[in-house]
C-alpha cells in the first residue's frame, strides 16, 4: 500500500458517490478465507470509528477501490452520500500474485 499512497499522494481529491463504489455490496474482509464472527465485526467497527476521513479513498483506474474501506463504512454509517477520492490515472501492477496473505513480506 505504501507505493499506492506515494503514487496517490499528489494527485487531486473529488467527490465520488458511495453508491458507485461496487466493494461496499462485495465479501471485502472476509473473502481471503476469514471469518466475519462478532469478534471480527467488532475489530472492523472499531478501527472504522477511528479512520480519519481527511484522507481521501484511493481507486484505481477502473474505479475499483483499492485503499479505504473502512472510511468508506464511516461515511455509510454517518448517512453521507459523498466521500472524497483520488483516482490513478493507471491502475499499477500488483508486486505479489498468487501470495497468500500471511505469506506476503510485511514488516
Amino acid at each position: 500500500m505504501r507505493k499506492i499512497v506515494a503514487q496517490a499522494e499528489h494527485l487531486p481529491s473529488h467527490d465520488v458517490p458511495l453508491t458507485e463504489i461496487a466493494e461496499i455490496d462485495e465479501d471485502w474482509w472476509f473473502a481471503e478465507g476469514g471469518v466475519p464472527s462478532p469478534r471480527a465485526l467488532t475489530d472492523h467497527m472499531a478501527m472504522v470509528q477511528q479512520v480519519d476521513r481527511a484522507y481521501p479513498i484511493i481507486l484505481d483506474a477502473e474505479g475499483r477501490l483499492m485503499d479505504g474501506m473502512h472510511r468508506v463504512v464511516q461515511a455509510l454509517l454517518a448517512g453521507d452520500t459523498m466521500i472524497k477520492a483520488i483516482r490513478l490515472p493507471r491502475t499499477p501492477e500488483p508486486d505479489f500474485v498468487g501470495v497468500a496473505p500471511e505469506d506476503l513480506p510485511y514488516d
